[in-house]
């Protein structure tokens, strides 16, 4: 297939934390980011999300630079403690306010809106009591929910509940990377448990206030494709075995098919014995969903390893990773094209009934401005080349009729990139960060073609 067909999306992704600012404005009550990010250490030189794109300030800019990329959609998070500021309680209607206006604006411009409830930034009162790791924090999450359903429910395209719960869980609870910058595999176990329970309860509460019925529903996982070194070694299987439950199953198979695998129970049984999932869970957690969002980046090669544990893989314990193969983009992850359509292939094989979206794909390189004639330009000719590669397998899963209806890079433009800070440019459009210019990047232009032509561009 060379031509997009009829109703694909070709669009391209944010996150709240990530480029709006305005941390302290209008009612926003404070996250574990911004916990996270203003404890030192934690993020490379300190850096913050306190000004970040300053979105909140500049959005008619933002939207209007999604409409000149001729974007068929935009995926955005709403944040949590913009709507509900201690996490319970009262709702923010001054919140409420602002994403009325991101999606209004996307509809005015014929951009179809795809809104993330939950992209990491939790309310930090209900950090302070438990978390991911409580059982209230699910039920919170299914009122919050309920709060924006209400409110954008009629215009709203997709919802998706969770993103990257994976992140969440095991990098923020278990290996401490991301906030709330716990170390704990158990607390890892719980917080998987309880982001699967939320799952469930938000798409309950959804459906509940949700007016159109042409809203669809969805949840976002980076997913692994996961290869042995050695195929033809049972214990380098077994170890992909392993990364695939942790990674991956963990959260499909509760979600999408009500119930824990037992190989993971088994691999996980020295840290808990999950007594922690109550009568019902299951039931609820496992919800009818339209679409699973995949977000790719890169593949993972495992194979037997030592007897230690792995901070962010809890229960895989007899794991290694092979050494990264060149080329690799600034993130130190090594660039696999052929993996993107083997793990649409895989999704597809074991949850036939759901369409498949890419949510998320794209890479990090050190970009720079080049000015000539007055005007200024990003040659990012690795990016161009990388998203190019990847949308040939999207082309080649759709020729092989794989149920594929969307794909946003990510990012729309530089941002907050984690504990990283602003060292790692993922964005289609480059970010000035001291005077807040964007510049589209030559990615920026090849993927605007791509949306406008329906066609695959040359470089």
């Amino acid at each position: 297939m060379s031509t997009l067909p009829e109703g694909f999306w070709i669009g391209a992704a944010t996150a709240a934390y990530q480029i709006e600012g305005a941390t302290t404005e209008d009612g926003r009550g404070p996250s574990i980011w911004d916990t996270f990010s203003h404890t030192p250490g934690k993020t490379r030189e300190g850096d913050t999300g306190d000004v970040a794109n300053d979105s909140y300030h500049r959005l008619d800019e933002d939207l209007d630079l999604i409409r000149s990329l001729h974007l068929d959609a935009y995926r955005f998070s709403i944040a949590w403690p913009r709507i509900v500021p201690a996490g319970t309680g009262p709702v923010n209607a001054a919140g409420l306010d602002y994403y009325d206006r991101v999606v209004d604006g996307l509809l005015e411009r014929g951009v179809a809106p795809v809104a993330t409830l939950y992209h990491w930034d939790l309310p930090q009162a209900l950090e302070d009591r438990g978390g991911w790791t409580s059982r209230e924090t699910s039920a919170a999450f299914a009122e919050y929910a309920a709060a924006v359903g209400r409110r954008l429910g009629d215009r709203v395209r997709v919802w998706t509940t969770l993103n990257e719960p994976w992140c969440s869980a095991f990098v923020g609870h278990a290996e401490g990377r991301h906030a709330p910058g716990r170390t704990s595999g158990l607390e890892a176990l719980q917080a998987v448990h309880h982001l699967n329970l939320a799952h469930g309860l938000g798409v309950e509460a959804l459906r509940s206030v949700v007016r159109s019925p042409d809203a669809a529903y969805s949840v976002t996982h980076n997913l692994a494709a996961v290869y042995p070194i050695d195929p033809d070694s049972a214990e380098d299987r077994d170890a992909a075995r392993r990364v695939d439950a942790l990674q991956n199953r963990s959260f499909t198979e509760p979600q999408l098919r009500g119930v824990y695998s037992e190989d993971l129970l088994a691999d996980t049984s020295r840290i808990t014995d999950w007594s922690f999932v109550l009568p019902g869970d299951l039931e609820r957690i496992h919800q009818p969903i339209d679409s699973l969002g995949i977000n790719y980046y890169k593949p993972e090669v495992v194979g037997r390893g030592p007897e230690r544990p792995i901070a962010a893989f809890p229960g895989a314990d007899r794991v290694r990773w092979a050494p990264r193969e060149e080329p690799l983009t600034e993130m130190g992850w090594d660039v696999l094209p052929t993996g993107l359509y083997d793990l649409l292939a895989l999704m597809h094989e074991r949850y036939p009934e759901l369409d498949l979206m890419i949510t998320e794909n794209g890479a990090a390189y050190a970009d720079e401005v080049v000015v000539a004639d007055g005007v200024a330009r990003v040659h990012d000719d690795r990016r161009v080349a990388y998203l190019r590669s990847h949308v040939e397998q999207a082309l080649r899963a759709l020729d092989d009729g794989l149920p594929l209806t969307a794909y946003f890079a990510w990012s729309l433009m530089d941002n907050f990139e984690w504990a990283h800070g602003y060292s790692k440019r993922f964005g289609i459009t480059y970010v000035d960060y001291e005077t807040q210019q964007r510049i589209v990047k030559d990615s920026g232009r090849w993927w605007a073609e791509l949306a406008r032509t329906r066609t695959l561009p040359t470089a």
